[in-house]
């Protein structure tokens, strides 16, 4: 078990739910990228625009070899704290939706090791943010509701905290991420089509979509 236990609880209880509730394993949209998480057959090399809409059951798969952010430390020169690693490190999974006394909200993770070196990047510019802004680094772990709400990590202390792009966190949720994954019950859903260009009339675009919504919009102030 890694050091974020209510990490590994919530992803088993994650899969449990929708196979009780729907017979058999979330969906998500691979867009023709290929994951240990996939059940059965896929194929990258057959993805075209046309088959965007094929979905693929899928499952968390634990990492053989964790991911690490110790790259991202020597380029900002900056210690992060221990569970950004086992939060991002430990899995291959899709992103988690959830409710929560605070409301509807999304966990981010990565589908694979591409994806991880991507969240590597944009964490990167959310830290360089932060430290231009003349703010405390903080590190992103999903989305709550619809806005523009991110859901981060105090750097210092691990507490969790509501967030809006531009600005200081606002509200503090938990002591640590540990604790705000425990008060979390999956959340059963269809699953989203991730949209590549941002279009303000979607209702439920992508989390990644919605980060890029978030950065155009503090990039325009």
């Amino acid at each position: 078990m890694s050091s974020l236990p209510a990490l590994d609880n919530f992803l088993k209880l994650y899969q449990l739910t929708y196979l009780e509730k729907l017979g058999e394993s979330p969906r998500y949209y691979p867009r023709g990228e290929g994951s240990l998480c996939i059940e059965g057959e896929f194929d990258p090399s057959n993805y075209h625009e046309s088959n965007a809409e094929i979905s693929v059951c899928w499952q968390p798969v634990k990492r053989e070899e964790p991911g690490s952010f110790a790259n991202v430390e020597t380029a900002l020169g900056i210690e992060l704290g221990s569970d950004i690693d086992a939060f991002f490190g430990e899995y291959f999974s899709a992103p988690l939706l959830f409710n929560c006394e605070w409301g509807q909200g999304e966990l981010l993770q990565v589908w694979n090791q591409t994806d991880f070196e991507y969240l590597q990047q944009n964490m990167i510019g959310h830290l360089m943010m932060k430290k231009k802004l003349k703010q405390a680094p903080t590190w992103f772990i999903g989305v709550l509701g619809d806005g523009d709400k991110m859901l981060t990590v105090d750097n210092s202390d691990g507490s969790v905290w509501v967030e809006i792009p531009g600005e200081a966190p606002s509200e503090k949720l938990t002591n640590s991420l540990n604790e705000f994954i425990a008060l979390l019950t999956p959340r059963v859903a269809p699953p989203e089509l991730h949209i590549e260009e941002s279009m303000p009339e979607l209702d439920h675009p992508g989390i990644w979509n919605r980060f890029k919504l978030m950065w155009r919009n503090l990039l325009g102030k």
